[in-house]
């Protein structure tokens, strides 16, 4: 090999080792911006998961006081509304127990009907409440109290009339309950007369 061809393959060997070398050096800029870019984003993971866990202890205290509040209003000895946010299969889901004296229940299956009743008012109230903006406050119930025993229906029905009053909200309920009537602000009466409905107001 002679000096000459020692000379080129030298230059050659040089120009590919400073490649080389700038190479090196744009990957270790590469590496810094997508290290910050993780970091940033595991900071932005944190940030997501600390609001969540945030919004789910409000959204557990705003639906387990309304709800607890309204059983309150109606039973001498209430359960209270317990509300978790649980992790199940990747995705967050929500439980609803009922709770006395230190026992947790499942409502459907252990509390009876009326508490049944004044929960799912509630939670209808509770969601209505959480809407931004607000649905007109409107909402239809039918037979809401049916139940409940006869001689807690005058409470029921003073604690739906109070949540109106409170919240604005205007309740159009369906219902053959006199109870519920009296604390109505108006009433439509339907009767039936060969087979054609008549409308009457009281």
């Amino acid at each position: 090999m002679t000096l000459q061809e020692i000379r080129k393959r030298f230059e050659r060997l040089h120009g590919e080792q400073s490649q080389i070398e700038k190479d090196i050096r744009e990957n270790k800029k590469d590496i810094k911006i997508q290290t910050r870019e993780f970091h940033k984003h595991e900071q932005a993971k944190e940030i997501i998961r600390e609001v969540g866990m945030k919004t789910q202890q409000q959204l557990q205290f705003h639906i387990s006081d309304i709800t607890s509040l309204a059983l309150e209003a109606v039973f001498p000895k209430p359960y209270k509304l317990v509300v978790e946010f649980v992790q199940r299969r990747n995705k967050t889901e929500c439980d609803l127990y009922f709770e006395r004296g230190g026992k947790q229940v499942d409502p459907l299956s252990s509390s009876g009907g009326g508490a049944i009743d004044i929960a799912a008012f509630a939670l209808r109230i509770a969601s209505w409440s959480l809407q931004r903006p607000h649905s007109r406050a409107t909402i239809i119930l039918d037979e809401p109290l049916k139940w409940i025993d006869e001689t807690l229906r005058e409470k029921g029905s003073n604690m739906i009339k109070e949540v109106s009053d409170k919240l604005g909200i205007q309740f159009i309920i369906v219902t053959h309950d006199p109870m519920l009537t009296k604390f109505a602000d108006k009433v439509f009466e339907v009767r039936q007369k060969r087979k054609v409905s008549k409308i009457y107001t009281k």
